[in-house]
């Protein structure tokens, strides 16, 4: 099975930068989709739906033009479920959840700590509600959670780390929790088949950072242990536009 994962920074302006040439020649099983930014009624019945696949929407409950997750299938889910099952991180459109035969995926747009001091404390209660629901659900079977998770890990994961060691995104509290998840068992996708530094797949829109690949890497595949043998590649696509983030792929041996 391919999944894909992408950050569109708003559905309707990525579909107007051929999205659906990409999707139909993106070769995957699976594509999910954050920060769509859109309400139901802000798009044509047309625009909402991708041949040969199923579409599960998260809308933002909480303001217009907010956040937003979908995922998009063409194989037929034994399950899906929406947001995280606290209440307390629940609203924001932020978790889609399909269950498959082999693994649990979770798609997620993980909060951004940046506005203020509340804003990174509800960050940082959605992470550790997100891990306790991941265990969980590791109990029955693997776990597999692709998105944006609005951190760089490590120095190697952005262009300007002693630049950033302040910046939400990039804080000992927000790395220390990724330390916290892989310590959990959870393996970086990516960091399986590249050690290397220099990768990115978020870019400001400033600067000329794209070209200059000044960026960092905050948008991952993660897989529970158990399952990292059955992972066959990751990989990113900087090549393909329409918004400040690009996709990133894993392909997993499903059987």
């Amino acid at each position: 099975m391919i999944v894909m994962t992408w950050n569109v920074n708003g559905l309707r302006a990525v579909l107007k930068k051929d999205f659906k040439a990409w999707l139909s020649g993106c070769g995957a099983d699976v594509v999910m989709l954050q920060e769509t930014k859109v309400e139901p009624e802000q798009m044509a019945e047309e625009e909402r739906e991708f041949p040969g696949y199923e579409v599960f929407w998260n809308w933002s409950k909480a303001k217009k033009g907010y956040s937003g997750t979908a995922t998009l299938t063409k194989v037929a889910p034994l399950s899906h479920a929406y947001g995280l099952l606290d209440p307390r991180y629940q609203g924001e459109g932020r978790v889609v959840l399909l269950e498959f035969p082999a693994f649990y995926l979770f798609n997620i747009y993980f909060p951004n700590g940046q506005m203020s001091e509340d804003r990174l404390a509800y960050k940082l209660g959605f992470y550790e509600a997100f891990l306790a629901q991941a265990q969980e659900l590791r109990a029955k079977k693997p776990i597999v959670v692709g998105g944006d998770f609005n951190t760089a890990h490590r120095e190697i994961d952005l262009k300007n780390p002693k630049a950033n060691e302040k910046t939400s995104g990039f804080l000992p509290v927000e790395r220390a929790w990724l330390d916290t998840f892989t310590a959990a068992g959870y393996v970086d996708g990516f960091r399986l088949f590249e050690p290397g530094g220099g990768h990115y797949t978020w870019w400001t829109y400033r600067f000329d950072a794209r070209a200059k690949n000044v960026g960092w890497r905050i948008d991952y595949f993660f897989v529970s242990s158990e399952l990292v043998p059955k992972v066959k590649r990751v990989w990113h696509e900087p090549g393909v536009q329409g918004s400040d983030h690009c996709p990133v792929g894993i392909e997993i041996d499903d059987a």
